[in-house]
């Protein structure tokens, strides 16, 4: 869906990006992740032309975005900022209900789309009416992120979008954010320095360092194949919490489920997740159902860190 070909932007002498190069599958969330400075901000605002690139090429569903004109090109790109990007005199449907007014959607229609993602995302209806100013933060980054999905954008680029939250209100919303249908129809370009953040939500990693990718991959390649002292070093301090994050159950059967107090589990969940179901929610268990729906295993705390070490030994031995 997007393929960045050598992009680089210099800043008189600065190579604030030097010569990167990265493709994104189509409904895939990549992360660029670094430390601040390191180009991942730059790299993101290149790619819906609210900075122009020095050198390089970026392809958006194979069209050179650099041919299209930008406010054409930012109409099919969502976008969601740190601190939410809200216009403080806009009502909350307003705020919401840009971009579809200035494609010329019927009012019938917009009402429907703004309603249908309120309810998507936790927020009532009596908030229509309201202003940013009156809504905590964790409720005007879930309108900052209706106002970015209203119009169905194939692509969706995210700048720190949980920055400014506190802890409690960010893991919620991480929570939210992975269940959202809406999201698992994007292809998502997301920045971040939160090394928590990204292997919780990434599918992918870009990690940057001084304007240029030091290694991508997978969570489970940066953590279990670091390419240099760089790689392993910015993932040290958290390594443990972040390999069962990285780790996943074993997979059921094919055509089978992994189910908790009844609920169909998402085969992409982490170990971590789970340990946490069992810690918060009084779990001892996940059970297994094969493909005729018929319970055939319960894995519980010790099964699970029996797939942990066997699969950290399988990492050291390859």
């Amino acid at each position: 869906m997007i393929k960045v070909e050598h992009l680089s932007k210099h800043f008189c002498n600065v190579k604030a990006v030097d010569d990167i190069s990265f493709d994104v599958n189509e409904h895939e969330n990549l992360i660029l992740l670094g430390t601040s400075g390191c180009g991942k901000t730059t790299t993101l605002k290149m790619l819906n032309r609210l900075i122009e690139p020095t050198h390089g090429n970026i392809f958006i569903n194979n069209k050179n975005i650099l041919e299209q004109q930008p406010e054409i090109l930012r109409r099919g790109i969502g976008y969601v900022l740190q601190n939410n990007g809200l216009f403080p005199h806009y009502t909350v449907g307003e705020n919401i209900a840009i971009v579809p007014q200035l494609l010329k959607w019927d009012k019938k229609q917009i009402q429907h789309r703004v309603s249908e993602l309120l309810e998507k995302l936790h927020l009532s209806e009596d908030y229509l009416n309201v202003y940013p100013n009156e809504l905590s933060g964790g409720q005007q980054q879930r309108v900052g992120l209706a106002r970015a999905l209203v119009a169905d954008p194939p692509v969706l680029l995210m700048d720190e979008p949980f920055g400014a939250l506190d802890n409690v209100t960010k893991s919620k919303i991480h929570a939210e954010f992975k269940a959202l249908d809406e999201l698992k129809k994007k292809t998502i370009i997301m920045v971040t320095h939160d090394v928590q953040e990204a292997f919780e939500l990434g599918d992918r990693i870009c990690l940057m360092d001084a304007g240029k990718i030091v290694q991508q991959g997978t969570p489970a390649d940066l953590l279990f194949k670091p390419k240099n002292k760089f790689v392993g070093d910015f993932l040290k301090e958290q390594r443990l919490q972040l390999e069962f994050k990285a780790i996943k159950p074993p997979p059921p059967p094919e055509g089978g489920t992994l189910r908790l107090n009844g609920e169909v589990l998402p085969l992409d969940v982490s170990l971590w997740w789970v340990m946490e179901q069992f810690k918060f929610r009084g779990n001892e268990s996940i059970s297994v159902y094969d493909d005729q729906d018929k319970e055939i295993e319960k894995l519980g705390f010790e099964d699970l860190m029996s797939v942990f070490y066997q699969y950290k030994q399988q990492q050291a031995h390859e």
